[in-house]
């Protein structure tokens, strides 16, 4: 059986698209995988780290903002279609499944074109453009949040999965990954991050609840910076004559993100899908602050899903304020009852079998 994988530009994409490429090799180690995805795209570099081949296209994303900018947008596709297209003739794939991204439109298209089965998973509460163009060419249409069903047309495509999340986020154990990283069993864990490049919303709110926890005994804080950010926070930190403390760790990114998850008893993050998703997996209860500059606004909608779950709090970042998640963070960690209902909840809308989901309704199409 082959295989085509494709989805790409962010994290988000990516990983949950390893996932289920992963899967289909568990499933049956003989199955040919074949990922495609952007020339100069994050998974360039992610894609073979994880084991599998790779073919690039040279595409654009959709930019409506002038006359000349979308004439420009549909060469750009038109050459990614064409590209597709010259892959899949000479891989003949059994199926092609899709996780969004801009670079998703061409394979998918291309794909459909050629008669190939097509498949494609929606992250977000509020799906993509991509995805949402893409509804026509694809046989089902797999969904991360229910809600997203909303904004599809044909409901008889739709499939509720959850999130594909990498298989380590579920085998981890809090107090086999606290002895990894030499963290106390005892202490309260916060963990707080932007994603890979940062989010200087987020690492303002987490420097007010570094100055509470900053040597204070039983108390951990993991907090990543993300690169972009890395140098300003330690200026800042240096502004502020602040002298870290071994129970405080400051980094520009965080690799072992399965392991620093496990490890913590609440996290304040951004709300994009894989990162709600393996949050959720863990059973940790979350600060979400979603980013407004998203399409959509679709980290609302992803956050909100959660909240309304009870596994998280939600604040909008034009309310989010260094007081209040000082308060609330020191509220929780002298709450240890609440920590853990939330987590409960967590766990019970964790997407516990997206992949294997996934993995069946693709193959009672192609069988």
């Amino acid at each position: 059986m082959k295989i085509v994988i494709t989805g790409g530009g962010s994290g988000g994409h990516v990983y949950p698209a390893i996932a289920i490429a992963d899967k289909f090799r568990e499933k049956d180690p003989e199955t040919d995988i074949l990922y495609v995805g952007y020339m100069y795209g994050f998974e360039k570099d992610v894609v073979p780290k994880a084991g599998y081949r790779m073919e690039e296209i040279d595409t654009g994303w959709v930019d409506r903002s002038n006359p000349l900018k979308i004439i420009r947008t549909v060469r750009d596709v038109s050459r990614g279609i064409r590209g597709s297209r010259k892959i899949l003739k000479k891989f003949r794939p059994d199926a092609v499944v899709g996780t969004g991204g801009f670079v998703c439109f061409p394979v998918i298209y291309a794909a459909h074109k050629l008669g190939i089965p097509c498949f494609i998973h929606e992250q977000n509460a509020f799906p993509g453009l991509a995805n949402r163009q893409l509804e026509k060419c694809v046989r089902k249409i797999f969904l991360g949040f229910e809600e997203g069903g909303e904004f599809f047309k044909e409901k008889d495509k739709l499939v509720v999965t959850g999130n594909p999340v990498r298989k380590s986020f579920y085998e981890l154990k809090k107090e086999d990954a606290r002895k990894k990283l030499g963290i106390s069993d005892d202490d309260f864990v916060l963990l707080s991050f932007g994603g890979s490049l940062g989010a200087q919303a987020i690492n303002e709110l987490a420097m007010g609840v570094l100055e509470d926890m900053n040597g204070k005994k039983g108390m951990t804080l993991v907090f990543g910076t993300g690169r972009r950010y890395y140098d300003d926070v330690m200026a800042e930190i240096e502004k502020r004559s602040i002298e870290l403390k071994d129970n405080v760790k400051v980094m520009n990114y965080i690799d072992d993100m399965d392991d620093y998850l496990a490890a913590s008893d609440l996290v304040i993050s951004r709300a994009g899908a894989l990162t709600v998703a393996e949050e959720l997996v863990q059973g940790k209860p979350s600060i979400l602050v979603p980013s407004p500059n998203v399409t959509g606004n679709h980290q609302y909608y992803n956050a909100k899903a959660v909240a309304d779950g009870g596994a998280a709090i939600l604040i909008e970042e034009k309310d989010a304020g260094t007081d209040s998640i000082r308060e609330i963070v020191k509220e929780l960690s002298l709450d240890p009852s609440r920590l853990a209902e939330m987590s409960a909840k967590a766990g019970d809308i964790a997407p516990g079998v997206a992949t294997e989901i996934i993995y069946e309704e693709v193959m009672k199409e192609i069988r």
